[in-house]
């Protein structure tokens, strides 16, 4: 049976024709799942064969079930079909066992799961559902990553949040500290201080979920851990190392990513990322960012007035590519990450990462006497006060535009060991100089 990789689209434009009853689309990625369109649903579905058996198990409705939870839970059934388990028949075994208890048994367990239902890893779970819901959505995958390995596995995850002290929220972050993760630790302690102060806030603020109310917080443990002072990242790459960086990029789409993060003066790879064709507006060259970073309640449309060189860039990119498509597909910042430790070790230099980059382009910037106001415009950072919030309106457009032609001249004198070099903005002609 021919196999895709499911998408959001692709499972919107998936239709049932006149000649069928009923259709499958199955996915490439977890192959034994599959989207079944019958009558006006569309309905994720689970198939597969156990003793020569084949099992097929509804999972939900398209509109109800997203495509990272249909897969999930995929993956969990093919795993019970692995060892040999039919999963119609450990739903049928769990529910006997559930009938099989007495009513007396039955009130005590709903009782002991009322008591363990506010508990810590409870309130780490809402408060990365309250993130999402405010639309941060890398700040809750981040959150949660760092609550699954560091504070799920402690027992006192399972105890109520309200009763904890702070020596146990203390222990927590110690161990994380203690195995040589400073930074981590540090992270966590953080994320612990805001998911208690967020359930503290809840009950007189009407722009935090009514679910982390129940929690009764009235006092914050994770306050009185102090705050880990972590050293502050320093690095900048030298003229020649970004020579080298430059000179190691070629023309595949993770490099070509790397090109345009670094020609736009360092702008945050994850935004980059996320960027679809139709962000960029041909006709007048300007790029669509939208920037969640710090306490924004919506996304800040962060726009760039492309230069030349970048501008070409994104021009061959989009040749044929759908308006709602991302502009770099399957390139996210974690493979742009590992693509700049592979450039690195090839140049054999001191280690650097995208965010040394970044912090290169701003103070080479500064050095080419661009103004702080400018580039905190152009790198989207620095502007959650009052003023730039409620009263600065102006776009720095210009600013901007005169920023990133300066500085891809400025590269690529960098790059050619020249500082005499005409500005060439033939994208061809600049990866053959």
């Amino acid at each position: 049976m021919e196999r895709v990789r499911l998408t959001n689209e692709r499972i919107r434009n998936f239709k049932l024709n006149n000649k069928s009853s009923q259709l499958f689309l199955w996915d490439s990625e977890v192959p034994r799942l599959a989207v079944r369109a019958t009558g006006g649903t569309k309905s994720f579905i689970f198939e597969t064969k156990l003793n020569r058996n084949t099992i097929r198990i509804t999972i939900g409705d398209t509109k109800i079930w997203s495509l990272e939870d249909a897969r999930i839970e995929a993956r969990r059934l093919a795993q019970l079909v692995d060892q040999k388990i039919d999963p119609r028949e450990r739903a049928k075994e769990l529910q006997r066992a559930k009938e099989k208890e007495n009513s007396n048994r039955l009130a005590l367990e709903i009782e002991n799961e009322r008591n363990k239902k506010f508990t810590l890893r409870a309130l780490c779970m809402a408060y990365v559902e309250h993130l999402r819901n405010k639309g941060k959505i890398k700040s809750s995958r981040d959150c949660l990553s760092a609550f699954k390995v560091h504070v799920f596995k402690t027992p006192t995850a399972d105890f109520p949040a309200n009763e904890i002290k702070a020596d146990q929220i203390a222990n927590i972050v110690r161990q994380v500290y203690e195995s040589g993760k400073h930074r981590t630790a540090g992270i966590v302690r953080n994320y612990l201080v805001s998911a208690y102060n967020s359930a503290k806030k809840a009950p007189y603020d009407p722009t935090i979920l009514s679910n982390l109310i129940d929690f009764r917080i009235t006092s914050n443990p994770a306050e009185l851990v102090p705050s880990i002072a972590v050293n502050k990242g320093d690095r900048t790459l030298t003229d020649n190392e970004l020579r080298g960086y430059m000179s190691s990029l070629t023309e595949n789409n993770v490099d070509q990513l790397l090109w345009v993060h670094l020609l736009t003066g360092g702008q945050r790879m994850a935004q980059l990322c996320r960027v679809k064709v139709k962000d960029f507006d041909s006709s007048t060259g300007t790029l669509r960012l939208l920037d969640g970073k710090g306490r924004r309640n919506t996304l800040r449309e962060h726009l760039l007035p492309l230069a030349p060189i970048s501008k070409g860039i994104i021009n061959e990119l989009i040749v044929g590519a759908e308006s709602g498509e991302r502009l770099i597909f399957k390139v996210n910042a974690r493979t742009a990450g590992d693509r700049v430790t592979e450039i690195r070790k090839t140049l054999n230099c001191p280690s650097f990462s995208i965010k040394d980059i970044r912090r290169t382009c701003e103070t080479t910037l500064a050095s080419m006497e661009i103004s702080k106001e400018t580039r905190a415009h152009l790198l989207s950072h620095g502007l959650g006060g009052i003023q730039d919030l409620h009263y600065d309106r102006y776009s720095y457009s210009k600013e901007k535009s005169s920023a990133l032609i300066a500085w891809e001249k400025k590269l690529l004198q960098i790059k050619n060991n020249n500082k005499n070099l005409t500005y060439i903005t033939d994208i061809k002609k600049i990866r053959k100089v």
